[in-house]
């Protein structure tokens, strides 16, 4: 059983994370907007719709197994040098941030990013088939996105939930990975 543990508030991590996200979601608007436009294929850009959709749900994953993994488990694997154990233990005792960060700034900047997407396919879609009107295509695609994300993160939460430990372990192996390959 998890320990509930007080933490203090870091008005500094606050600070950091909201400078971050704006500068973030700038980068990422502008390479998704110049992105779609260079994009003459509509099929391109509804996987590239997919993919930001998808990374915003295992995102979501991460947040929500850092914040429901126990860990024992963990200490457990480190004693017998499990490779990324220790990364695990950093991410659960920092779940407030790993959630924070995972949640809500990958993830909602996902889903701001989704919905402009959204309507750039809107536009493109009344370009093509002028004879639909462009508030049913609107309609369609808010409703496709909205359905694909709520649905997807319903699903993450119960796998993150019931799997936190496969799912930080996992993540803690990429970031091991990504760490010794940047080094």
């Amino acid at each position: 059983m998890r320990k509930h543990i007080k933490k203090k508030i870091s008005y500094k991590w606050v600070a950091t994370v909201a400078v971050w996200t704006f500068f973030l979601a700038i980068i990422i608007s502008l390479a998704a907007q110049l992105l779609m436009g260079f994009l003459d294929s509509l099929l391109l850009s509804f996987i590239i719709l997919f993919l930001i959709i998808l990374t915003g749900i295992i995102f979501d994953i991460i947040g929500i197994a850092a914040a429901a993994a126990n860990e024992a488990p963990f200490h457990a694997k480190a004693a017998r040098k499990v490779f990324a154990a220790k990364e695990a233990i950093f991410f659960i005792r920092n779940a407030d941030v790993v959630s924070n960060f995972s949640n809500d700034v990958i993830g909602d900047i996902s889903g701001i990013i989704s919905g402009t997407i959204g309507a750039l396919l809107v536009f493109r879609l009344s370009q093509i088939y002028p004879d639909v009107n462009p508030l049913l295509w609107g309609i369609i695609l808010t409703a496709v996105i909205a359905s694909l994300t709520v649905g997807g993160k319903a699903l993450g939460k119960s796998l993150a939930i019931n799997r936190s430990t496969e799912v930080i372990l996992l993540v803690s192996q990429i970031v091991a990975r990504l760490k010794a390959i940047l080094k």
